[in-house]
């Protein structure tokens, strides 16, 4: 009898830039609603998602193993258990991928939202989740989610999932804490500042011969709404106006350079080029790759 598969792959894709190799890493998604976006009405945004076949606001969660001149590092580490039951598979994934967790030397984070720093510690144990690697993250992050008066004066939701996650993640790692302002942080990935989304909201820039590819954080949450209209934010976004002009920054660098990007909520496999549609802008996903 022909068995009928159960479930999917491993969500796991490799994609090379000059002798860099990056593999995504799907921490699976997140459903939501569509009253946590602002500057466009509610029902504009669903006709927008509709129109690209999605009928609901579903955001891709994804990480990424950067293999570098003989080292490797981790870009996020997906949402742990603090969000939603169909996120949190990052480390299941790396598994999947062959890696072990303790070869990993260095996780970068783009900023410390949950949904990006949530699986650096088991909360079940309070242990490492990649016990040699160092935490390399931008100097405004630990400086604003460990600040007690701006915690004081934040809602109670996000005292929870944004201020204490980022405290009780990053505990285990406080003495093995990089901070950078901007430059290579590892090699061949340079820091690129896109404030706004968080204080410290950074981009990286992948780099090897002539190949480049920009992993870009937080620059959309929902992909078909914020490229059609790059003035629409979040309300989880620290400062809106600064996050607004930070991705049409980031969507002129990209259309204009004709740059590879990816992104934590890019859908899977996430790496896409960006084209210029009237006042606003396509994703147009990159082709899959066969080989290395």
């Amino acid at each position: 009898m022909i068995k009928v598969p159960q479930q999917q792959i491993p969500g796991v894709y490799h994609r090379r830039v000059g002798d860099i190799v990056v593999t995504t890493i799907s921490d699976g998604f997140l459903d939501g609603a569509l009253d946590v976006l602002r500057n466009i009405d509610p029902e504009d945004a669903r006709q927008i998602l509709t129109e690209s076949f999605r009928p609901a606001r579903r955001t891709a969660v994804n990480a990424f193993l950067v293999y570098s001149a003989g080292r490797l590092a981790l870009i996020e580490t997906g949402s742990g258990n603090y969000l939603q039951p169909t996120a949190g598979k990052a480390m299941a994934n790396i598994k999947a991928a062959g890696v072990d967790p303790a070869d990993i030397e260095a996780v970068l984070l783009t900023h410390m939202h949950p949904d990006h720093s949530a699986g650096l510690t088991d909360m079940a144990t309070g242990q490492r989740n990649f016990p040699n690697a160092e935490l390399v993250v931008h100097e405004n992050e630990p400086r604003h989610w460990f600040d007690d008066a701006k915690m004081a004066g934040a809602t109670e939701r996000a005292r929870k999932l944004y201020f204490q996650c980022a405290r009780e993640q990053t505990a285990p790692y406080r003495d093995r804490m990089r901070l950078f302002k901007q430059g290579e942080i590892f090699p061949g990935v340079t820091a690129i500042p896109r404030h706004g989304h968080t204080p410290g909201h950074t981009t990286f820039l992948i780099s090897s011969g002539k190949e480049q590819l920009l992993v870009w954080g937080d620059t959309v949450h929902v992909p078909e709404v914020q490229t059609a209209r790059p003035e629409v934010c979040m309300e989880f976004d620290t400062d809106a106006d600064a996050a607004a002009a930070s991705r049409r920054s980031v969507f002129d660098m990209v259309a204009a350079e004709r740059l590879l990007v990816t992104g934590m909520h890019l859908h899977f496999p996430g790496f896409a080029h960006l084209a210029r549609r009237g006042s606003g802008y396509q994703l147009i996903p990159a082709a899959w790759e066969h080989s290395l």
